[in-house]
């Protein structure tokens, strides 16, 4: 609708609070609430590739290799290891499942969320605010420090001659359907720093952990299958992954400080909620 940015925004931030004091709480409002949230996010997530040309300007792409080269011993951890475990030219067998593990993702944090609503409400409202503000805190992160992923560099730059292997594996698996399998999931190739893939990932496993054992092992089994993934698949450098950490425990050990200022505003809410019959 080329709508200006603050009006996308005013309306996208307002809509949770309008589910809010429009309808009475109920599960199917809470859930909604959480996706209005959530689409709010894609559409910061996007904004700042609306113009691509100011976007490119103001792209990072030397700090990160830097840093990983540091990590890696001279050496990009994303090569060390493509080279040990993939082969040239070709698509292996276990590029594949670790592309799925990738493609996974879209639906492991929300899952999570939506596991928590139906199996273990209580636990909702504190689960839904930790994810979100992962994603919001995240996304103000790409605003402020646009950066490029390894498979990017690659291409545009003589450092760091990464593979994207979760491409390779997508157009061999899904082969004419990828382009526009792709294509639906893109929106902003410099949302790198942090890794949100990963950060959302560690605050999903701290919520299964505490539904219960079985479940939180799953949790932080998936996490650290994806933070491999991540960085075999040429998709994120480790130091991105560490600032997602730092980002999902950061958050968390915040909480007692933020929690009571957050608690404030959702009864100001609360009192403008109709109620059920």
């Amino acid at each position: 609708m080329k709508l200006p940015k603050p009006v996308v925004s005013a309306l996208a931030w307002q809509t949770p609070f309008a589910i809010a004091v429009a309808f009475p709480r109920t599960r199917l409002r809470d859930a909604a609430i959480y996706g209005a949230q959530m689409w709010a996010y894609v559409a910061h997530y996007e904004m700042p590739n609306d113009d691509p040309e100011g976007l490119l300007a103001r792209v990072r792409v030397k700090y990160p290799i830097a840093v990983d080269r540091v990590i890696g011993a001279g050496e990009l951890p994303s090569v060390r290891l493509q080279r040990s475990l993939g082969r040239s030219g070709a698509v292996l067998p276990h590029d594949t499942v670790l592309a799925w593990v990738h493609w996974s993702w879209f639906f492991f944090p929300h899952g999570t969320i939506a596991y928590v609503l139906l199996r273990h409400h209580p636990r909702f409202e504190r689960s839904a605010v930790l994810m979100a503000a992962t994603f919001d805190l995240g996304c103000v992160v790409y605003w402020l420090l646009p950066t490029a992923p390894p498979w990017w560099a690659r291409r545009d730059s003589r450092d760091g001659h990464v593979r994207r292997l979760m491409v390779e594996a997508g157009e061999r698996f899904w082969g004419r359907l990828w382009e526009p399998l792709y294509a639906s999931l893109g929106g902003n190739p410099f949302a790198a720093m942090p890794s949100l893939h990963f950060a959302t990932s560690v605050t999903a496993a701290h919520i299964l952990s505490g539904t219960g054992r079985l479940a939180g092992r799953l949790g932080w089994t998936y996490a650290g299958t994806l933070g491999f993934a991540l960085v075999y698949l040429g998709e994120h450098y480790v130091v991105d992954l560490l600032a997602g950490l730092a980002l999902a425990e950061g958050l968390r050990a915040a909480e007692p400080t933020l929690g009571p200022r957050l608690r404030s505003v959702q009864q100001a809410v609360q009192r403008l909620e109709p109620r059920g019959a």
